[in-house]
């Protein structure tokens, strides 16, 4: 199995090796960090035993945020370290925990290169966010009976068939694992069905609820709406965007500024993927807007005393605070098939929320949401339109949906002591 699985990986190269020259040249991605890709990590205490968590992305990443202040205060005796696969789940990484941890790319999973970054991690547990089980990693812990848990896992609609194809392989990797924490029975019941040993599956719900802020206030918002000249006006964010949304949000946008009670109200839109920050002030631009970039204002370019109707949030790291400050949010990438993008965060800050139909990546979340009243989805364009406008309007419903979404969070919290309390029992036993 060994050997298919690395001439599997040697084909897939061959052919991904163009799209990843591409990014390198055009868009500056994968220009750093080659030694780690190929397994040569340094740990900062060698001399501890260790706990080697991975996060694929900047979701997975921000999942960590009650993990690892809790792993740090129960294995004290342990470091632990994090990587990540993505460049912006690694400076995500770097952002939240480089002062106190190791922060790394993840090795790629060819046999000689994840052999090397165990021998050089010499990881004591390895802790792989939501799904990132990789056949060598699996097969090299099990052989050097290296405990391997999955937390926060899930496996949503659209990955759970792509590992039914591979069904040998998904059941002989799914099988050395020794812990699966999954979000919901739903997703709990699929990775049984791809080999997981029954009674090592455990329903702990979802790590994001706890990283969730239930706040009125959140740190640095004040100073973001200074910097943005942002004051009494109502404020629209459209949230975690994908291609095509912004399009459809400066639309319906647009179509509200021409009513006079919209006077007042402003768009920030804060894309998902940083590559995309020039093609979205493009676009902003086509639609005859005035607006304000975000980074160039952080950078220290002067605060205007002007108020431009649109604002393009094309920093990393600063979502949160455009949520605490707006009115209502769009959370995005669910307008289009994406999977959608957390929602949670929104609905934590009291915030009414609105997205779309695609959301298999929080479908126990949005399923929740929606069942409690806690948020709107919309399945266009015109639905959108509609929705923004009642919810700017009628100040009864919107309250009550930030509410309900807010109580939501509050009632699934609890996760984290769950997950620790296995990871423990995992170790001693």
């Amino acid at each position: 199995m060994r050997l298919i699985i690395d001439c599997l990986y040697l084909v897939a190269i061959v052919f991904i090796s163009p799209k990843i020259i591409y990014r390198m040249v055009r868009r500056g991605r994968y220009r750093s960090g080659w030694d780690e890709r190929l397994g040569k990590i340094r740990r900062r205490s060698p001399e501890k035993k260790c706990i080697w968590i991975h996060a694929v992305s900047v979701g997975e990443v921000n999942a960590t945020k009650s993990l690892i202040p809790k792993l740090k205060e129960s294995f004290g005796d342990y470091e632990v370290v994090i990587s990540s696969t993505t460049d912006t789940g690694l400076e995500r990484a770097k952002a939240l925990y480089e002062k106190n941890l190791s922060v790394f790319y993840f090795p790629f999973d060819l046999s000689c290169v994840m052999r090397r970054a165990f021998d050089n991690i010499r990881p004591g547990m390895c802790l792989l966010m939501e799904l990132e089980v990789w056949p060598n990693l699996a097969r090299i812990a099990n052989e050097k009976k290296v405990p391997v848990a999955v937390v926060n896992g899930r496996l949503s609609d659209e990955s759970f068939p792509k590992y039914r194809l591979v069904k040998p392989i998904s059941r002989w990797m799914f099988a050395k694992v020794d812990l699966v924490l999954a979000q919901t029975e739903e997703y709990a019941a699929r990775f049984r069905l791809l080999g997981c040993a029954p009674e090592k599956v455990i329903v702990t719900n979802s790590l994001k609820y706890d990283t969730a802020q239930i706040t009125d206030k959140v740190d640095g918002a004040d100073k973001l709406a200074h910097r943005l000249n942002i004051a009494e006006e109502r404020l629209w964010v459209a949230g975690g965007t994908g291609p095509g949304e912004e399009k459809v949000c400066l639309d319906v946008f647009k179509k509200l500024k021409k009513q006079a009670r919209f006077a007042d109200l402003r768009l920030a839109i804060v894309p998902r993927k940083p590559e995309r920050f020039d093609e979205v002030a493009a676009l902003v631009a086509d639609a005859g807007f005035e607006s304000v970039r975000y980074s160039r204002i952080k950078a220290g370019q002067s605060t205007s005393a002007s108020k431009p109707p649109v604002i393009l949030g094309d920093t990393m790291g600063d979502l949160t605070k455009f949520y605490s400050l707006a009115k209502i949010v769009f959370v995005g990438r669910s307008l289009v098939p994406m999977g959608g993008s957390d929602m949670m965060e929104s609905a934590a800050l009291g915030k009414c929320t609105i997205f779309g139909p695609h959301t298999f990546n929080f479908k126990q979340t949005a399923d929740e949401l929606l069942k409690a009243g806690g948020a709107v989805r919309v399945n266009n364009a015109d639905e959108l339109s509609g929705t923004v406008e009642k919810c700017l309007t009628d100040t009864t419903y919107a309250v009550q949906i930030a509410a309900n979404g807010r109580e939501v969070i509050k009632q699934n919290q609890g996760a984290t002591d769950r997950t620790v309390k296995a990871i423990t029992n995992l170790l001693k036993s």
